[in-house]
């Protein structure tokens, strides 16, 4: 599984390992609409065999969409033309402040990526592996 926190200038980006309990900030992917960071993405879902890429819906608190989401929803769509696995999208609220708080080595946009992969995987292990889920 690959998150994303999409930022049109900077892509935080985040693993779980094959089992699907953990969530693993990396580098961030630069510019990621762009033909360079597409193939980067592309690049990603081959080399760390992603069958399954989440990208973070920045909903407001009210669950409202904002410009930022129109984005998000645009960048994932754009995803779903290029890339050969699924991509969904995950309501990402209060990642961002939870990475900020973390702190560690990571950029803060992979550790908001890994926040929200936590969250992902929490979400789809409660619901179990057969069962829909509408995250």
């Amino acid at each position: 599984m690959l998150a994303l926190d999409y930022g049109s200038a900077r892509c935080g980006c985040a693993v779980s390992d094959p089992t699907g309990v953990l969530a693993t900030p990396i580098e961030p992917v630069l510019r990621p609409k762009s033909r360079r960071g597409l193939g980067r993405l592309r690049g990603l879902v081959r080399e760390l065999d992603v069958d399954r890429v989440v990208v973070g819906l920045p909903l407001s608190l009210s669950g409202a969409d904002s410009g930022q989401t129109r984005e998000a929803r645009e960048f994932a769509d754009l995803l779903r033309r290029e890339l050969t696995v699924p991509v969904e999208l995950y309501d990402e609220r209060f990642t961002t402040r939870l990475a900020e708080r973390g702190g560690g080595s990571a950029s803060e946009d992979s550790r908001a990526a890994a926040h929200l992969l936590e969250g992902w995987l929490a979400a789809h292990t409660a619901v179990g592996p057969n069962e829909e889920h509408d995250g």
